[in-house]
């Protein structure tokens, strides 16, 4: 999977992860891929939601170790 940009949102407790998402979605075209990865636990229901209520397709999620990734398409 190609990924055009990632972003660091580690130690951020909510709703930052989701601000700083769609910030960096804006900057991408559509189609284009987000990886991003995050610590809080709470980011596992509001990144999906967010995504689906933006029009935005979760490609892939995935844990390691704290970290959660997210891959994000922008629709």
């Amino acid at each position: 999977m190609e990924v055009n940009q990632v972003l660091d949102a580690k130690g951020l407790a909510c709703p930052m992860p989701i601000v700083r998402t769609k910030k960096a979605m804006d900057t991408l075209q559509l189609g284009q891929v987000l990886e991003v990865q995050v610590t809080d636990k709470g980011a596992l229901s509001d990144i999906p939601a967010w995504a689906t209520s933006g029009g935005h397709q979760i490609l892939d999620q995935s844990t390691e170790a704290d970290v959660i990734k997210f891959f994000i398409k922008k629709g």
